[in-house]
C-alpha cells in the first residue's frame, strides 16, 4: 500500500488541475462559474462599500462578505498552487499575480483600512471568462491576436519612438514660433500640445495664433492621420503568420499558448498529457 501513494497523489493532484485549471469537465465548468459569479459580487460589494450612505447601514454586512470572499479566494489559490507541478511559475505568471492581487488588499486593508478599496482589481480575473464559457473562437481569437502583438513588439517600439521623436520636434519649433504670450510656455508643454494634437484629441487649452503656428498644427493633424493607420497595419500583417494555438493549460507551469499538436509545454518542457 505505501508503495501506491505517489500515484494515488498525482491522481489527487491531475483530478483536482482538470478541476481547476480546465472547463472540459462538468465538474471543471461548475467550478469556474461559481468563481466568476464570485468575482463579480465580490467587486460589487466593494463597490458598493464606497458609497458613503450604504456603508453606513449595511457596513458589517459588506466588511463580512468581503472577508467571506477574500477567505475563499486564498483556498482558491493555495489549491491552485498545490495542483500545479511548478507553483513558482504559476505565480509569477498573469494569471498567478492576478489571483494574488485579488486577495492582498484585505491584508493589507488590516494595516491600511483604505487598502480594501483596491480590492477591486478582482475584476481582472474575469479574463477567466473566455476559459469559462468555453468560446473557442473567441479563445482562438484572442490568441491568434497575442501572437500577432508579440511578434510585432520590435516594430511598433521603433515605430513609437519615430513618434515621439516627432513630437519633440513639432513641440520644439512651436515654442519657437508661438512662444509663451501663445501659450506655449516651455518646450514639454509644446510637446504637450504635440500629442494631442497628434492623436487628433483636441483638447484646446492651447492653440497657435500666429499663421505659421496655425499652418504646423495643420500639418501635425493631418499627420496624426496617416499614423494612426501604422500600427494596424503591422499587427495585421503578423496576423497572415500567426499559427493556431490549443487552449490546454499545462499541468506543471499552468501556461496555455500551445501548438495545437504539440505534446510538450514549450515553457517548462513538461509533457501536456501524462499518463
Amino acid at each position: 500500500m505505501p508503495e501506491r501513494k505517489p500515484d494515488s497523489d498525482q491522481q489527487w493532484r491531475h483530478r483536482l488541475h482538470e478541476v481547476i485549471f480546465e472547463a472540459d469537465t462538468p465538474a471543471g465548468k461548475l467550478f469556474d462559474v461559481v468563481l466568476i459569479v464570485s468575482i463579480v459580487v465580490s467587486v460589487i460589494v466593494v463597490m458598493l462599500d464606497s458609497v458613503a450612505s450604504l456603508d453606513a447601514r449595511y457596513g458589517r454586512l459588506f466588511f463580512l462578505l468581503e472577508w467571506i470572499f477574500t477567505l475563499l479566494f486564498t483556498v482558491e489559490y493555495a489549491l491552485r498552487l498545490s495542483c500545479i507541478g511548478k507553483p513558482l511559475k504559476y505565480a509569477g505568471s498573469f494569471y498567478g499575480i492576478v489571483d494574488l492581487l485579488s486577495i492582498l488588499p484585505s491584508y493589507v486593508s488590516l494595516l491600511l483600512p483604505a487598502g480594501k478599496y483596491l480590492l477591486a482589481i478582482r475584476i481582472l480575473r474575469l479574463l477567466r471568462v473566455f476559459r469559462v464559457l468555453k468560446l473557442v473562437q473567441y479563445v482562438g481569437e484572442s490568441n491568434y491576436l497575442q501572437r500577432a502583438l508579440w511578434a510585432s513588439r520590435r516594430k511598433i517600439v521603433v515605430f513609437l519612438l519615430s513618434v515621439f521623436l516627432l513630437m519633440i520636434i513639432f513641440g520644439s519649433v512651436m515654442y519657437i514660433v508661438e512662444g509663451p504670450k501663445h501659450g506655449f510656455t516651455s518646450i514639454p508643454r509644446s510637446i504637450y500640445w504635440a500629442i494631442v494634437t497628434m492623436t487628433t484629441v483636441g483638447y484646446g487649452d492651447i492653440s497657435p495664433q500666429t499663421n505659421i503656428g496655425q499652418a504646423i498644427a495643420s500639418l501635425v493633424m493631418i499627420l496624426g492621420y496617416g499614423i494612426i493607420a501604422i500600427p494596424t497595419g503591422i499587427v495585421t500583417s503578423e496576423l497572415t503568420f500567426a499559427k493556431a494555438i490549443s487552449n490546454q493549460a499545462c499541468p506543471e507551469c499552468g501556461k496555455e499558448g500551445h501548438d495545437e499538436n504539440a505534446k510538450f509545454c514549450k515553457f517548462c518542457g513538461a509533457e501536456l498529457n501524462p499518463g
